[in-house]
């Protein structure tokens, strides 16, 4: 897989996980007062570390690391109900009227799904990306455990996600259809898998 397309596949979950963190951060489930800017200004070095990690996790280029600021996810913008209605899976019945969208029970429930769910495909990426660059699992499985409790962190505690609960997520959502006889995955990217399985088990004790 092109490493353009991996680091997107990083960088996309991400942006989810900031737009949400930003919304949480506001303590009133307002979409309208959510600031992206704000919240990856307070957490810089926090953003920073997790950017390197991305980096040394799928052996990325400047080039390819560029894509993140490309792509604005991590820039001020506006955050809204629909956006969040995606990062979730849509999670609630799409209406027609904004308001029923912006109601504080509605973006609660968007938000923590949506967490969840960026999360668990954040997992995925880095796992891939890992496997791909072909780097030492042992290390790879310890800068993916280092990136996702700070990626959980920006998601913010009343988002209700934990690492755990996101490997495991990961590990029954995504292993399964990797792993089964018959799926398209080469051997060797089977047992890539099931050594990270392994090695983000023990160290997040899952």
């Amino acid at each position: 897989m092109p490493e353009e397309r991996l680091a997107r596949e990083i960088f996309g979950p991400l942006g989810g996980i900031v737009q949400i963190g930003s919304v949480v951060g506001t303590g009133t489930w307002a979409v309208a007062e959510a600031s992206v800017g704000e919240l990856v200004s307070r957490r810089r070095d926090e953003v920073d570390q997790l950017l390197a990690v991305i980096r040394e996790i799928g052996g990325f280029s400047d080039v390819v690391m560029a894509i993140a600021d490309e792509l604005g996810y991590l820039r001020e913008h506006e955050v809204t109900a629909p956006s969040l209605l995606l990062w979730s899976g849509v999670i609630e019945q799409i209406s027609p009227r904004l308001e029923e969208l912006e109601e504080p029970s509605a973006v609660r429930r968007m938000c923590r799904m949506g967490a969840d769910l960026q999360l668990a495909y954040f997992l995925h990426a880095l796992v891939t990306a890992a496997i791909t660059e072909g780097c030492d699992a042992r290390q790879g499985a310890e800068r993916i455990v280092e990136a996702l409790n700070i990626a959980v962190a920006l998601a913010g505690d009343a988002a209700r996600s934990t690492a755990e609960d996101t490997f495991r997520t990961w590990r029954v959502t995504f292993l399964p259809g990797i792993l089964r006889p018959g799926s398209s995955a080469p051997e060797s990217g089977k047992a890539g898998f099931r050594a990270y399985a392994r090695l983000m088990e023990d160290l997040l004790d899952a």
